[in-house]
């Protein structure tokens, strides 16, 4: 039972990344309300698969942490974070925001759904792009952790 039920947390926390992938592209681009993001997200979305509270945090605090989010991850990239891919940026500012503020997730959790986030809603190669920045913040921010990944 334990580990159906960390497997099934895991699950419902992916799909919550998902949806928040996606209602944070929609905030940046058509710069909607997040109120009302969050009403369209909430009522048909498939929500029933999602952590909804985590999905919840993920809308409102990355945006609430904008400028503090941009600002760790700019010195681990070699181009301006303006110029990013919009779905990167998103990505990116979503396990920023993990590294940052959910130390209890393992690091390597946290990089490894951004990888599979840019791979499903990236571009071709934008995964990779995801996975070395990312890899350099959690450097940045847990320099405890053994080099390597480790």
């Amino acid at each position: 039972m334990g580990a159906r039920a960390a497997t099934g947390a895991h699950t419902a926390r992916s799909w919550a990344r998902r949806r928040a992938v996606q209602a944070l592209y929609q905030w940046e681009l058509a710069g909607q309300d997040l109120a009302e993001i969050e009403t369209q997200f909430r009522t048909g979305q498939e929500m029933d698969r999602a952590d909804v509270d985590y999905f919840l945090e993920l809308l409102h605090r990355v945006p609430a942490h904008l400028d503090e989010l941009r600002a760790v991850l700019q010195p681990c990239m070699e181009r301006p974070f303006e110029s990013l891919d919009p779905v990167e940026r998103t990505i990116l500012l979503i396990g920023a925001y993990e590294l940052e503020r959910h130390r209890e997730i393992p690091y390597r959790a946290v990089i490894s759904e951004a990888v599979e986030l840019a791979r499903m809603f990236g571009s071709d190669d934008g995964f990779r792009f995801v996975n070395g920045v990312l890899d350099r913040l959690a450097r940045t921010l847990q320099p405890e952790r053994p080099a390597g990944g480790g």
